[in-house]
């Protein structure tokens, strides 16, 4: 595989679905970067410095849409970007849109999370990319929140369309009374709000039927599907029974 635009990194994707259990269907697909045979993650993100950063952001954008159209995606379609790499989004979001119109992919099935793997130099900053993805047509969703970098500060400032719940609320909320009570406050704003919650990391059975039975619907996670290299994997249905 070639290095990609001239980035000095070697890399591609695997793809984890998000699933909506109403229609026990697949919702989206996210990207997960890997090294050129499949590597984990670190093994590419452990490389970045500034001086790639930027480059290994478009380049990313490009590869995972030109994957999915390859592979014949037709859901929706999570792509992680990096905001300290977006030095202005009117410029940078050039390349996505160029590679939406050359693979034929819509832009509207593109949403946008903010990585959980660099810390937020500069909240304005990121709020004005959001505010240009959203204005351009693409979806935006915070990452991992409840913990790391995202947080209710970012939210007072700006809602996106989506939150994804991170897995350390996730985790054994079935019996964790601390977990269920944080858990159904973001539940209970994220209606009042109008932003759709997704619950990621969900590895058990008895994880998602507490979810299920409090309103949460869109789901991530080793329970439904790890992520697999440069393929879309299924879900079977029995799994939401």
């Amino acid at each position: 595989m070639p290095q990609w635009r001239g980035t000095g990194l070697d890399f591609s994707f695997a793809f984890q679905p998000i699933v909506d259990s109403r229609s026990r269907s697949i919702f989206s697909y996210e990207a997960l970067v890997r090294g050129p045979a499949g590597e984990p993650a670190i093994t590419v993100l452990g490389r970045l410095v500034d001086s790639n950063r930027y480059r290994f952001d478009q380049a990313c954008r490009v590869k995972i849409i030109q994957l999915a159209a390859s592979l014949k995606l037709d859901t929706f379609l999570n792509i992680n970007f990096y905001p300290n790499a977006v030095y202005k989004p009117e410029l940078c979001i050039r390349t996505t849109l160029q590679a939406a119109r050359t693979y034929s992919f819509p832009i509207e099935r593109i949403m946008f999370e903010v990585t959980e793997e660099e810390k937020i130099r500069d909240q304005a900053h990121l709020l004005d990319i959001f505010e240009t993805y959203q204005r351009l047509g693409f979806l935006t969703a915070i990452d991992d929140f409840g913990a790391g970098y995202a947080g209710l500060n970012l939210l007072s400032a700006f809602q996106p369309n989506f939150i994804k719940l991170d897995m350390v609320l996730v985790r054994n909320i079935h019996e964790r009374k601390s977990n269920q009570v944080i858990v159904s406050a973001v539940i209970n704003m994220c209606r009042d709000l109008d932003i759709k919650l997704i619950a990621e990391g969900v590895e058990t059975r008895d994880e998602f039927l507490w979810l299920s039975s409090s309103g949460v619907y869109l789901f991530q996670g080793f329970y439904f599907s790890h992520p697999e290299f440069e393929t879309l994997p299924l879900v079977s249905p029995a799994l939401f029974e």
